[in-house]
C-alpha cells in the first residue's frame, strides 16, 4: 500500500476536508465529459493550482485506466519507475492496473516503489479521480530521467501496450510550468511552450524548453503524453486555462506557472 505522504499539506489530511477541498476546486464547472485521450495538470497544493486541474477533470470520461506520468522531485529509485502498489487516499484506496503493467515489462519502464514513496505529483490527481469516478484503476509512472529520447520511449511504450491490450484509457501528464519567476516573464515563456504543446510537436517542445530556459519540472511527462495520445488517436489539443500562484497571491513577483490542456 502506497500511504498519502502530502495529506495535511498539498490538501486535506481528513476526508471531509478533502471533498471540501475538491467541492471549492470543481466550483462553477459543469462536468462536461468529452473523449480526452491524454492531459496536462497542475499539481501544486490545492489552493493555487486545483481549480485550474479541475478543468480538465470535470471534462475526463470514465475510463478503466488513468496513466499518471509525472516528474521526480525527490530523485530517489530508478529513473523511470511504474508503481504496482494499492494507493491510499483520504478519499479511499485505488488499486494499480497489473494487467498493463506487465504489458510494459522489457520496456524502459520498470518496477520501482522507492521512486514514488515521496513523490507529491501523481499522489494529488487521485482525488480529483475519486471525486468523479469509482472501479477505475490507475497506472502511476514517475519520470527522473526526461530527455526527449527517454520520453517518446516511455510514451511509445504506453501508446502501443494501451492499444494492444484494447485499453480503455487516459493519460494524464502531472506539470508545473516557470517556477519561481516575474509574473509577465512566467506567461511569456510559458505561452510558448503551451504553444508548441498544442501542436502536439515534442521537437519544438523541448527545442523552445532549452532556449527560453523554461523551468517547467514536467517537462518529460508531458512529451511522453503526447506521444501515447497520438498512438492513441489524438489529433487536436485544447489550453483549458492557464494561470499562476500570482492570481492567488496577488503576489506577482516569484510565480509558478499552471496549465490546463486536453487532447482529444
Amino acid at each position: 500500500m502506497r500511504f498519502p505522504v502530502v495529506a495535511g499539506q498539498f490538501y486535506s489530511g481528513s476526508a471531509d476536508g478533502l471533498r471540501q477541498d475538491m467541492d471549492e476546486a470543481f466550483r462553477g464547472l459543469v462536468p462536461d465529459p468529452t473523449e480526452v485521450i491524454g492531459a496536462v495538470v497542475p499539481h501544486a497544493g490545492y489552493i493555487y493550482s486545483g481549480s485550474v486541474a479541475a478543468e480538465v477533470y470535470s471534462r475526463l470520461p470514465q475510463r478503466d485506466t488513468y496513466v499518471l506520468i509525472g516528474p521526480n522531485h525527490h530523485g530517489q529509485g530508478i529513473p523511470i519507475a511504474l508503481s504496482r502498489d494499492t494507493w491510499k487516499t483520504p478519499l479511499g484506496a485505488v488499486e494499480c492496473d497489473q494487467e498493463f503493467a506487465d504489458a510494459l515489462s522489457g520496456s524502459i519502464l520498470e518496477h520501482d516503489e522507492l521512486a514514488h514513496a515521496y513523490e507529491h505529483s501523481l499522489e494529488v490527481q487521485i482525488p480529483f479521480l475519486q471525486r468523479s469516478f469509482a472501479g477505475f484503476k490507475i497506472l502511476p509512472i514517475c519520470m527522473g530521467l526526461q530527455d526527449e529520447e527517454s520520453a517518446v520511449e516511455v510514451g511509445s511504450a504506453i501508446g502501443e501496450a494501451a492499444r494492444r491490450l484494447g485499453r480503455s484509457c487516459t493519460i494524464i501528464a502531472s506539470s508545473d510550468f516557470s517556477h519561481y519567476r516575474p509574473q509577465e516573464v512566467a506567461r511569456r515563456d510559458d505561452a510558448a511552450l503551451i504553444e508548441a504543446i498544442l501542436h502536439l510537436d515534442v521537437p519544438e517542445l523541448y527545442s523552445r524548453l532549452y532556449s527560453l530556459n523554461v523551468s517547467a519540472c514536467g517537462y518529460g511527462p508531458i512529451a511522453a503524453t503526447i506521444v501515447a495520445s497520438r498512438i492513441l488517436g489524438a489529433s487536436r489539443a485544447k489550453l483549458l486555462r492557464y494561470a499562476t500562484s500570482g492570481d492567488v497571491t496577488g503576489d506577482y513577483r516569484q510565480v509558478v506557472g499552471y496549465a490546463a490542456i486536453v487532447f482529444t
